[in-house]
């Protein structure tokens, strides 16, 4: 199955829709349950699967609809509560457990929610797996009738779970001194204010450090909302004000991360690699020279890893996919440009929190500021346009589309990029150009985005 496999459930990153709407109103959400159960079933006959959840309001009657339907199937459950997305598939993988599922919408508003899965081995389930399930999910969906949700208990949180995370984040890093740092971290109302406050607290128990949080306080609905690593100007603006030597921001599960330096100037997913493949390769650890980043990571990184030795292989957007490339060439690192960082050799999946330890252990032992360390990064003009669809049909088969993306392609050929995508989470057609021309830049994505509007514009 590849990223264009045809799904009616699954996106690139699990379901994700409209909390109390198909295709997460409490029937479909117990189908999945079912589903999920049944699949572990045939290779385990008493499975055990790990629940954990973001800070959305929704989040607790989902979970206890979905394990509702886990019980029926035949599994067993426990509950991590409140924590973020890559705990749950190191804690999954750590205490034997023979899935992982995750209640979250990641940046999307505090209205959405979402479910995604992770098999024992702390991975996201393949896409043939997943798509297996959805005939199963849909079955029992059109056969149940719509349940109660608030009529089920919710579940019982395990508090040491988390414990359990926050020392693997430590251990991550060992000899991480923050000694003489001061660090402001947006977690974003979401996942990671669950988890930082007591991070924070033990890397800093020498006082040696100023580290301050910022959207500690979720209400179920101020997820994501103008802060996180959405709105990353929030933390540079901070940053820059407070003085201080790094900024880091979350989204609302806390699987991706983007940095800002003392200057006030936001460091991207693209930044974030560039630094981190310098740092690998100086201590021999990265693997034959190369990084997997994704067909929306700037020309301007590639260049700048092709100075420091270092090729650059581009993936279909979405983390999966750049884990299957980098397992096909045993990479050792790879990401996303929007902060999704995947280092194997300590986590299965993109981890905002362990990132930002990494960086703040690059910085240290470096002796360099994040403005040093990413100070060759020439970025070239690069724009997205999101335009709202009401249905993703293939682009190329749209003639009046089809049209505008030819005459960006030959205007810009070897001076820019064109990448036009569906997004697997959203019903938005994401429009990308990159230029030396900032004018040709924004002239195409306008003709493009103007083209998909009028034939498909929601």
């Amino acid at each position: 199955m590849t990223a264009n496999g045809k799904r009616k459930l699954f996106g690139t990153d699990g379901i994700r829709a409209a909390a109390g709407k198909a295709p997460l109103d409490p029937k479909t959400i117990l189908a999945v349950g079912l589903a999920l159960g049944h699949s572990l079933r045939k290779t385990t006959p008493q499975p055990k699967v790990l629940i954990g959840r973001d800070t959305r309001q929704s989040g607790p009657w989902i979970a206890a609809t979905l394990a509702e339907g886990l019980r029926q199937a035949g599994a067993t459950v426990a509950s991590a509560g409140v924590i973020t997305t890559p705990a749950v598939a190191f804690l999954a993988r750590k205490h034997g457990f023979h899935a992982g599922v995750v209640i979250s919408a990641s940046h999307n508003p505090w209205a959405d929610n979402g479910i995604k899965l992770f098999g024992g081995d702390g991975y996201k389930l393949p896409d043939d797996v997943e798509l297996a399930m959805e005939v199963e999910i849909l079955y029992h969906a059109a056969q149940t009738e719509a349940g109660d949700a608030s009529a089920l208990a919710p579940l019982e949180d395990n508090p040491e779970l988390q414990n359990d995370y926050i020392q693997f984040l430590i251990d991550c890093v060992p000899g991480l001194s923050l000694a003489g740092l001061k660090i402001v971290a947006d977690c974003a109302n979401g996942a990671a204010a669950a988890i930082a406050p007591e991070l924070f607290r033990k890397l800093n128990a020498d006082g040696k450090a100023e580290t301050t949080l910022l959207n500690i306080a979720p209400d179920g609905q101020n997820i994501n909302a103008n802060c996180g690593a959405l709105h990353p100007d929030l933390v540079a603006r901070e940053t820059a004000q407070r003085g201080a030597s790094v900024g880091l921001t979350f989204d609302g599960d806390a699987d991706r991360c983007m940095l800002a330096d003392a200057n006030g100037k936001v460091i991207n997913g693209d930044a974030i690699l560039l630094l981190a493949a310098r740092d690998l390769k100086a201590r021999g650890m990265l693997t034959g020279n190369v990084v997997v980043a994704t067909t929306m990571s700037n020309m301007g990184l590639e260049a700048a890893l092709k100075r420091s030795g270092i090729a650059m292989l581009r993936a279909p957007v979405g983390d999966r996919y750049v884990l299957e490339e980098m397992q096909k060439r045993d990479a050792a690192l790879g990401g996303e440009q929007s902060g999704h960082i995947l280092l194997p050799h300590l986590a299965t999946t993109g981890d905002g929190l362990l990132t930002a330890l990494v960086v703040l252990d690059l910085v240290a032992r470096s002796g360099q500021s994040l403005a040093e360390l990413t100070a060759d990064l020439k970025v070239f003009p690069q724009v997205i346009v999101n335009v709202r669809v009401r249905e993703k049909r293939p682009l190329e088969a749209i003639p009046p589309v089809a049209a505008a993306i030819r005459a960006a392609e030959e205007e810009l050929k070897d001076s820019g990029r064109v990448v036009i995508r569906y997004s697997g989470t959203e019903p938005l057609a994401r429009v990308m150009i990159e230029a030396e021309s900032d004018e040709a830049m924004k002239r195409h994505a306008e003709a493009i985005a103007d083209a998909i509007r009028k034939e498909l514009g929601a």
